[in-house]
């Protein structure tokens, strides 16, 4: 068939897909300024809490754990909200500036204006709440955008390659300025100036991001992008939120899948686990900067290479194939560490590192695949939802899969130390040149390779339950599409 001649995807499926336009995938992509400059200010919050307002790192700990859990709860929470904020003006816009500015408050509070000022442990709680409450609203606001910004099979999975470049980019480049150039500036210490200077930086990042995405989700953020297919509209239930973990399967599946990973993840990415890996078993902290750093530019095109296989097999089939080819390559992994001296890969550009440097970039490329397929894949539940139940509720598919995944997820750091604690690191923290005992060796493979394998299996035996493909996709916005005509024919 000649290119002029060549049948589009809507002729194809026979549905009449909407598709965003470029600049509007890549503003809504802009959302990573808002989330990763707060996650760049956030991850200073110890230094906050101690320098501030006087608290233990020990106190400091336990905070961060309960206010994870806090976080999770809050997520059902603002489905409501959601639900019932429907206004000429729409709902996205109201609630992603809204959030921003109770987060920005919150975060303006507590590392410059009440920080140092006399006040202690609960005013610190309660302005980390605050902000965790208008964290919470921003960012499950944002989750719902995808699936109404596309429902095109093909443009789906471009939306999250987008969103996993600002991902990447941005805290690389919010790195850079705190700890390059701002930190020099205030004596190369963390104390309250150069506190107080990072927030208001970032949050300036965040209020540009914010500002974009709102005007990139304009043209969609109207009252009748809102509505289901069904005739009834009423406000939403404690009852439906359980109805929707009760009757999508997809939902069921994904939350296993994804949950699974993460966990994994949280475990993996554990400062101790770290310390295993590259300070005691290869010898060489400086490997893990070097491998984040270069490791950018293989991990976007693995994200391009995910999105054009989900456009063409369809989200799910890509999470499955790439979940065997990362849990295929993890496994390799451990055996290479089995059959050579770790500390070899040490030695800068030797055939160790060099053959590390690979299976390490061909590992994360193949998660990247995954988690690009993941946001398409989450839209899709979105849609199977509309078509199972009749009422378009993104944020209740989201808000029940945060409020598990956080509170599964909250366990990672919990596990990581329980581990260390195993092979005798009870009263002190695995240090970079430690000796690479038997116990050491086997516990850094278990927590960065065995953990998310896994993970992975979860993932295989959960999207066996799964029958939401490429094909099954094609007939849910059939349905939806037709549903949506008749009500409409109805309501003339």
């Amino acid at each position: 068939m000649s290119e002029k001649h060549k049948l589009t995807q809507s002729e194809i499926d026979g549905v009449q897909y909407r598709r965003a336009k470029l600049w509007q995938i890549i503003l809504y992509a802009c959302n990573g300024m808002v989330g990763m400059s707060v996650y760049s200010l956030i991850g200073l919050a110890s230094y906050s809490a101690s320098i501030g307002y006087g608290i233990t790192t020990l106190v400091v700990g336990y905070i961060l754990t309960g206010t994870r859990i806090f976080d999770a709860i809050t997520d059902p929470m603002v489905a409501f909200l959601y639900d019932r904020i429907n206004t000429k003006f729409g709902k996205l816009r109201i609630m992603l500036a809204g959030g921003f500015i109770i987060e920005a408050i919150a975060l303006l509070a507590m590392f410059d204006f009440a920080s140092s000022k006399g006040f202690g442990t609960i005013v610190f709680i309660s302005l980390y709440c605050l902000y965790v409450i208008g964290y919470t609203i921003t960012n499950m606001t944002a989750q719902t955008i995808p699936a109404l910004l596309s429902n095109d099979p093909k443009q789906r999975p471009v939306i999250g390659v987008w969103t996993t470049a600002f991902n990447y980019l941005v805290p690389m480049a919010m790195t850079i300025v705190l700890n390059v150039v701002l930190l020099p500036m205030f004596g190369g210490t963390y104390n309250q100036a150069f506190l107080s200077t990072a927030c208001r930086v970032c949050l300036l990042v965040g209020l540009i991001g914010i500002i974009l995405v709102c005007i990139g989700v304009s043209g969609i953020d109207k009252p009748e992008n809102f509505v289901g297919t069904g005739e009834k509209k009423e406000p939403l239930k404690v009852r439906d939120m359980i109805d929707v973990l009760k009757g999508n399967r997809p939902l069921q599946c994904y939350i296993i899948s994804a949950a699974s990973d993460k966990i994994a993840q949280q475990v993996a990415s554990q400062s101790i686990v770290v310390t295993l890996i590259f300070g005691i078993v290869i010898g060489n902290m400086g490997l893990s900067t070097i491998l984040s750093a270069i490791g950018m530019l293989p991990s976007i095109i693995f994200a391009i290479l995910g999105a054009k296989y989900a456009g063409k097999y369809g989200s799910q089939k890509t999470i499955v194939v790439w979940t065997w080819i990362a849990m295929i390559i993890a496994a390799v992994t451990i055996v290479f560490f089995t059959l050579i001296n770790p500390s070899n890969i040490s030695v800068m550009l030797s055939p160790f590192m060099i053959l590390y440097v690979i299976l390490t970039f061909a590992l994360n490329g193949a998660k990247m695949c995954v988690t690009t397929a993941n946001t398409s894949f989450m839209a899709d539940i979105i849609d199977y939802e509309l078509d199972r139940s009749g009422r378009y509720a993104p944020a209740v598919v989201t808000g029940v899969y945060s409020l598990i995944d956080k509170i599964v997820s909250a366990f990672g750091a919990t596990i990581a130390a329980a581990a260390v604690a195993l092979i005798g690191y009870t009263t002190t923290m695995p240090q970079p040149g430690d000796p690479c005992t038997s116990a050491v060796f086997w516990t850094a493979m278990a927590l960065n390779y065995g953990m998310p394998i896994l993970g992975w299996i979860c993932t295989i035996v959960a999207m066996r339950f799964c029958h939401l493909d490429k094909e099954a996709m094609v007939q849910v916005q059939k349905r939806i599409q037709d549903k949506k005509a008749a009500l409409q024919k109805e309501e003339q």
